[in-house]
């Protein structure tokens, strides 16, 4: 049905720069909000940066002033820029979209597959 596909993740030594990118695609009618989420080892999932389709936008208090979420909605796509990133970024990031696939009747959320970044000297 819908699916997310996310991309641009690496290795980085600390004070370094990675843009994450994530293409939806598939039976999209709608898309309400996208997101990014992260995961490290031995803890549980977490929103990094969220965004609406009327353009609100939050960030978990961990990365404001470093990271920055961005969307193209006309290709579908969602952007995370991560500067001046620390060893405890170091996590898979999860591409997360809410939207309304054709032939349903309601929103649910979808994930792509998840990218590693890691952050090391």
């Amino acid at each position: 049905q819908v699916q997310l596909v996310e991309s641009g993740g690496g290795l980085v030594q600390p004070g370094g720069s990675l843009r994450l990118s994530c293409a939806a695609s598939g039976r999209i009618s709608k898309i309400n909000a996208m997101g990014w989420y992260r995961q490290a080892p031995g803890k549980e999932r977490e929103l990094v940066a969220g965004t609406t389709v009327s353009g609100g936008t939050n960030y978990a208090d961990s990365v404001k002033g470093r990271f920055t979420i961005s969307t193209d909605n006309a290709k579908n796509m969602v952007y995370l820029q991560m500067n001046s990133l620390r060893p405890e970024d170091t996590a898979v990031y999860y591409c997360n979209a809410v939207a309304l696939a054709y032939f349903s009747t309601f929103y649910q959320p979808y994930w792509g597959q998840g990218t590693q970044v890691t952050v090391s000297s």
